[in-house]
């Protein structure tokens, strides 16, 4: 049983639509929303915060005012965020829908978020700040590669996953194995994903390639079009220069562009090719995900012909 579950019942289902960035998701969900007078929870980890509008590629005020939108603009950017609380927060949006007798529709590219809501998951040991700040202080000493080793000696299985670079995942699992004295990736698979902790029809978007990635281009010429530069300068004035969405891509550029590290022109180029990356690694978590039916455009004709061979 999914963590909460007994909490849901009698649970509303849920249609789902995930897919890559820039695969035309929340068009889609608009108007499948607003056909059924339904309500829209977004699953998207940087949508998620106030204030980082452009570089997120949020819903314009039009499209926020054509549906309801829940999660969209929810959380301070220095708060901490994870995807246990997400699911906490959808948890009751989707409840709230559900009284009002909407039909709720999740709608994003956060693999995780989708999971968690859809499956549940067994919140892992918090932190240990007093081993965190040993291990950081090894890494600036010694290097990344020697706290990586000491991940290597109690959870190789875990360690050949992650480069030395990835501190902050090699910690955590380190953390892990400190408090539950088993190695991380054998807690995870003691603690899985549990099935169904809703009913829902899971959609993924899934346009041709050389497709994909002209959208991708295309947005990312938008985003700086539309002052994404512009921005972050004013977010960084603000003193969200640690926000986590200021370490996603698109805004890791425009910073570079604003900090003199690069030119505008390096900066679209380098995020149209870090998008088209990170969509590629959407595209193969969404493939492990069961139960999920990829669509081609035109979506609304792939999601007809899915209806009807549903029905048969």
């Amino acid at each position: 049983m999914g963590e909460g579950e007994g909490e849901l019942a009698p649970r509303p289902s849920l249609t789902v639509i995930a897919g890559p960035t820039a695969s035309g998701k929340t068009a889609l969900a608009i108007e499948l929303a607003r056909r059924a007078g339904g309500e829209i929870v977004s699953a998207d980890s940087q949508q998620v915060y106030r204030h980082f509008d452009i570089g997120t590629a949020k819903p314009s005020e039009e499209e926020l005012a054509a549906v309801p939108h829940h999660l969209v603009s929810a959380v301070d950017p220095m708060a901490s965020f994870s995807a246990v609380e997400y699911q906490r927060r959808a948890d009751a949006v989707i409840e709230a829908i559900a009284a009002r007798g909407k039909p709720v529709f999740v709608v994003g590219g956060t693999g995780l978020y989708l999971r968690v809501l859809l499956h549940g998951v067994l919140e892992a040991p918090g932190a240990l700040p007093s081993l965190r700040a040993e291990l950081e202080a090894l890494a600036a000493a010694s290097g990344r590669e020697a706290v990586h080793r000491k991940l290597a000696e109690v959870d190789p299985e875990t360690a050949t996953k992650l480069p030395p670079q990835d501190l902050v995942r090699v910690i955590r699992a380190l953390e892990i194995h400190a408090q539950t004295g088993v190695p991380a990736s054998e807690f995870r698979r003691a603690h899985a994903f549990a099935p169904d902790r809703y009913p829902f029809r899971l959609f993924v978007l899934a346009p041709p390639r050389d497709a994909l990635y002209r959208l991708i281009n295309a947005r990312t010429q938008g985003l700086f079009a539309r002052g994404l530069v512009e921005e972050t300068r004013a977010l960084l004035a603000q003193g969200y220069a640690e926000a986590a969405p200021m370490r996603s891509v698109g805004y890791v550029q425009a910073r570079a562009v604003v900090e003199g590290r690069m030119s505008e022109a390096e900066a679209i180029h380098d995020t149209a090719q870090e998008t088209r990356r990170y969509a590629k690694r959407q595209l193969t978590w969404f493939r492990k995900e069961p139960g999920a039916v990829f669509l081609s455009p035109p979506y609304e004709e792939a999601l007809a012909r899915d209806v009807a061979a549903s029905a048969k």
